[in-house]
């Protein structure tokens, strides 16, 4: 192991590939919520994260498993459930009083049409205020399941109209 003066520790979870600090402080220096979007192999979770002295809080929370609760009939992990995750927080948050968020994708490499950036257009899409720029977003065909009703009909079944349904639904709870 290297040791000297000149020899530079670095943070724990910077060194687990966790955190990415440089990202982070300029995302909390903005004093803004931000809007947390993670995706694992089985669902999407996207949450309102603000800093505190003893850690960060989570004031909001979505999950992609939550969407059976409204109809939802696809993959937990695909990009129509990012999209409808996204506009479920956004819901959910606007209820709860938060209206402007910045989004956080962690270490998610920020990839055009990425499920990251579907979860955002539904949190837009629902009123959040979430700064962006329009090159980012997938097309309507994937938020909406096109694309896989177009390689695997038979397991897709009408997944389109079912993502729409959902949507509907989802902004009915809107207050």
């Amino acid at each position: 192991m290297a040791t000297g003066p000149r020899y530079f520790v670095p943070f724990r979870r910077r060194h687990e590939g966790k955190t990415d600090y440089y990202k982070r402080m300029s995302l909390l220096s903005s004093g803004t919520p931000r809007m947390v979007v993670r995706k694992t192999n089985r669902q999407i979770i996207v949450q309102l994260v603000v800093p505190e002295v003893e850690g960060d809080s989570t004031l909001v929370a979505a999950y992609s498993a939550e969407l059976a609760g409204y109809g939802y009939e696809g993959s937990t992990a695909s990009t129509p459930a990012a999209y409808l995750t996204g506009m479920l927080f956004a819901v959910k948050a606007l209820n709860a009083g938060y209206g402007e968020a910045i989004l956080d994708i962690g270490l998610a490499r920020a990839k055009p049409g990425a499920r990251v950036f579907a979860a955002l257009k539904g949190a837009v899409d629902a009123g959040l205020d979430v700064p962006y720029g329009e090159s980012i977003l997938p097309d309507e065909e994937r938020l909406k399941g096109a694309h896989i009703a177009e390689y695997a009909p038979e397991r897709a079944g009408d997944l389109v109209t079912n993502v729409e349904a959902v949507a509907l639904a989802i902004k009915k709870e809107l207050v």
